[in-house]
């Protein structure tokens, strides 16, 4: 059951969040939905935003300032929370690990395995609640995100290239199996079979035949970049394979929703353009 907790009108559209208990996850979450303000007759597309570490569904929606050129292209978007959440869910001292950081996998080791199942949260579950509230879906959706966020917009939006229309990304981590943080995510949720890390690996998922177009923004004073944020890997794989890729890299700008919202607009324009 979905429980209605608040809604703020913005540039028209509804700024909509929401509750329910997640059968997935064994726990309840909270989400949020940015609903444009469109006729009786005129259909929406659906935009997936994906969160950073620490953050919550509220992040993006109060500080993103997305909502003005989504009701300008007149598209929904879903803002799911970053992970299960609870005083019963296993988490770790460290940022980087458990609560806040599942990296929208789904998790086969203990003690993250019973809760942590994210990737089928997002694709299965949470899709499913969300398009029956949106009875003027038009069924075409992009998928989009920052930081570990931007990780799991590509993860997903390539493992499921039928589905996704484009991908977007802020700061993404697309080297995931050669950074410290994939290393130390991928161990704790995976395992240590390489293989296994290889099928939620974006350098060789954009490697596959059917690859959405991809837009990437980056700054330069990004305080986790190169470290945690090689591009070389992933764009040389998309290049050998032909994939569309986009990759900006903008000088002076660093790893926060400064950057997010300096860029948004570009990011929902070129989600637009393919899904209309």
């Amino acid at each position: 059951m979905v429980e209605f907790l608040e809604e703020k009108r913005v540039f028209s559209g509804r700024q909509i969040r929401y509750q329910h208990d997640s059968k997935v996850l064994n726990c309840q979450m909270v989400y949020s939905l940015f609903m444009p303000n469109i006729g009786e007759d005129e259909t929406v597309p659906l935009i997936w935003w994906l969160s950073g570490l620490t953050c919550n569904d509220q992040n993006f929606a109060t500080k993103g300032q997305f909502q003005k050129y989504a009701q300008a292209h007149k598209v929904a978007i879903v803002i799911p929370d970053t992970s299960p959440r609870g005083d019963a869910i296993a988490d770790d001292e460290a940022f980087d690990l458990g609560q806040g950081a599942s990296f929208y996998l789904n998790a086969t080791q203990a003690p993250w395995k019973d809760h942590f199942q994210m990737y089928d949260y997002i694709t299965e579950e949470l899709s499913e609640l969300v398009k029956s509230q949106l009875p003027q879906f038009n069924g075409k959706e992009a998928i989009m995100g920052h930081s570990m966020g931007g990780y799991g917009a590509l993860m997903i939006g390539l493992r499921q290239p039928n589905r996704f229309q484009a991908i977007s990304a802020f700061a993404p981590i697309t080297d995931l199996t050669n950074v410290p943080w994939g290393k130390k995510i991928l161990s704790a949720y995976l395992g240590t079979d390489q293989k296994v890390w290889e099928t939620v690996d974006p350098v060789k998922l954009v490697q596959q035949d059917s690859v959405p177009p991809i837009l990437i923004t980056q700054g330069t004073a990004d305080e986790f970049y190169p470290e945690q944020l090689q591009e070389t890997a992933f764009l040389d794989a998309a290049e050998k394979s032909h994939a569309t890729v986009e990759y900006h890299k903008v000088e002076g700008y660093d790893h926060s929703y400064y950057t997010i919202a300096t860029f948004i607009e570009e990011h929902i324009d070129f989600l637009s353009q393919h899904l209309s």
